[in-house]
């Protein structure tokens, strides 16, 4: 596409100016256990649509690959474990080529800038060439990881955020668990909901919100992360409207 096409923004205020929504390969799954769900990329870019044409924000996503392979599996099956991730980080490029098309078919302006180049079919990700693509208007979608081994998407995404000068973290969940509880409520039913939780807490308690290495980042850099149910209805537009859906994990008590 040129760099000329024409972008549509919205121009109600957002809660911040530039975000970074991190969604999980199995999201892209959907009803299935392996793979890449149509309908469900279709559901998840509409909401990016709609929040695009809304809001008057920057939006770039990092895609996680566990629809397709995780290096640690692979690992655990005798793979070399570089090698292994090798694998998994071509893997987040396919879905983040599904996750362009369907946006583009949307009328949406894409980029998909990846940490490992492959000239044919996505930018090198270049850090000021990105934040010029956000200025414009389109969506930019980081594939590959950080392009090194033994990082996960998570780390990828509290990275990408810093460096593009996000004001938050995005953590869309898809298994229908709405935010952070005291314990996983799809086993323990007293489990509560927490709406705001610091860093230390979730690093002290091992709560799996995102691994250490992208808590310790974000704690690094104040930045904040939202953690929320991605597939419940127009929750990415109800966050940036400033409501409160998920759990807020930032440096307060």
């Amino acid at each position: 596409m040129s760099d000329d096409e024409p972008t549509t923004r919205g121009t109600e205020a957002a809660r911040w100016q530039r975000v970074l929504l991190k969604l999980s390969g199995e999201a892209f799954a959907g009803p299935l256990e392996h793979g890449i769900h149509g309908p469900t990329v279709r559901a998840i870019a509409e909401d990016i649509v709609a929040a695009a044409r809304q809001f008057n924000v920057d939006i770039a996503v990092v895609v996680g690959a566990g629809n397709i392979w995780r290096g640690i599996h692979g690992a655990g099956e005798g793979m070399d474990r570089a090698q292994a991730d090798y694998m998994g980080m071509l893997a987040t490029v396919m879905n983040a080529l599904a996750l362009q098309d369907t946006l583009e078919q949307l009328g949406q302006p894409t980029r998909v800038q990846s940490a490992i180049e492959m000239h044919q079919i996505a930018e090198p990700y270049i850090r000021r060439r990105a934040t010029r693509h956000l200025e414009k208007g389109r969506v930019v979608i980081f594939g590959a990881g950080t392009g090194n081994p033994f990082f996960t998407t998570d780390t990828t995404a509290a990275l990408r955020a810093v460096e593009i000068e996000a004001g938050a973290v995005l953590k869309g969940t898809h298994g229908g668990v709405d935010g952070i509880y005291s314990d996983d409520p799809r086993i323990n039913a007293e489990a509560v909901k927490l709406e705001h939780i610091s860093y230390m807490r979730v690093l002290n308690e091992g709560l799996k919100v995102m691994d250490s290495t992208a808590i310790t980042l974000c704690m690094d850099n104040d930045l904040p992360i939202v953690v929320f149910d991605l597939m419940g209805d127009n929750n990415l537009q109800s966050l940036l409207r400033g409501e409160s859906v998920g759990t807020l994990v930032d440096d307060k008590e």
